[in-house]
């Protein structure tokens, strides 16, 4: 009966507990409530007793039904219809600059450098309802594979896709990595402008000085989050082609230029990790997730429905009902 209804005042239901020290007082004082004839003897009437005494207390019942339903519409029984409107009040611009040389492909990560990032970028991506992401590859070169937007089915299969090839020159070129995302980033009017730059050598390759594209990010206040990933020591990374076209293997030296991504980060406002595994790497994105938080405004609408109109208007009824009993059914009892 009360189903979907809260009340506003529920304190008042403890007025209640007047009803049963009603039905006490009622019972102690019943025999006083009816005038009495005394005589020194009843043989000359008939005896037995009117069907309309014993339905007497039923004027009581009534006045007390009343009283309940008039202490419930006291409490207010209403119906809450509630409406949420959330509003992204700082929204984040980011670009993840993915590095596809053939060193990602080497085993010290589970299957492989290249298939955990994307495993745990997917993640990241899939966390960031709100925010514009997109995608750029870079080796010995750099290309745009996502433009930033917000329809993160199109990033999701950008980042499956991503695959090492041929097409692109060999080499680490971060400053052409870092470069592309800035002008990918550079007419944003987002709030915040973010780049997570992931590579697991040094730069090699391209005509850009990532120092210059530091400075870039920098003039248009682009935050950037550089990733080294390789194992401490060894890795068992690509080292020929075999004739078939597959990658023979040997243990290489991981390499990764600390020192640059770490001054990279530092220039922009943004920070250094360092994932030696999948754990770790799982647990940089998190860490990133949280310090680029996009904040959302949420506004919520309250509809009420008051529901105590009924209730008084029956206990009225049963007070009419009880009043109109009194004064004609029961009239020769009072």
């Amino acid at each position: 009966m009360f189903e979907g209804i809260e009340f506003l005042h529920k304190e008042l239901f403890w007025l209640l507990l007047l009803l049963p020290l009603a039905i006490i007082w009622y019972v102690f004082t019943r025999k006083k409530q009816t005038a009495e004839l005394k005589i020194s003897s009843v043989k000359g009437f008939k005896a037995g007793s009117s069907w309309l005494a014993k339905l007497k207390p039923l004027l009581f019942v009534l006045r007390l039904l009343a009283l309940a339903f008039l202490i419930t519409a006291l409490a207010r029984p209403r119906t809450v219809d509630v409406s949420t409107k959330t509003k992204t009040t700082k929204g984040i611009d980011i670009v993840m600059a993915i590095d596809v040389s053939a060193s990602m492909l080497a085993k010290d990560l589970k299957p492989n450098r290249l298939e955990a990032l994307k495993k745990v970028a997917a993640q990241f991506i899939q966390g960031r309802p709100n925010d514009r992401i997109g995608l750029v590859e870079y080796a010995g070169e750099s290309y745009t594979k996502t433009p930033i937007t917000s329809d993160k089915s199109i990033v999701l299969r950008s980042l499956r896709d991503i695959k090492y090839n041929t097409i692109i020159e060999g080499g680490t070129a971060i400053g052409m990595g870092l470069a592309t995302s800035v002008n990918r980033l550079k007419d944003s009017k987002a709030k915040s402008k973010v780049i997570i730059l992931l590579t697991d050598g040094v730069n090699n390759s391209g005509f850009i000085d990532p120092k210059i594209a530091s400075e870039l990010a920098v003039e248009y206040g682009i935050k950037t989050y550089t990733i080294g990933l390789g194992t401490n020591g060894m890795a068992l990374s690509p080292v020929a082609i075999n004739p078939g076209g597959s990658f023979k293997y040997g243990r290489v030296q991981v390499e990764i230029d600390e020192a640059l991504l770490k001054d990279i980060a530092e220039v922009t406002g943004g920070k250094y990790f360092r994932a030696t595994n999948n754990k770790k790497l799982r647990e940089i994105y998190n860490e990133i997730n949280k310090l680029e938080k996009t904040e959302i405004e949420e506004f919520k609408f309250y509809n009420y429905e008051e529901k105590y109109r009924p209730l008084v208007i029956i206990a009225g009824l049963l007070l009419l009902l009880e009043l109109l009993l009194r004064y004609t059914v029961f009239r020769s009892f009072v």
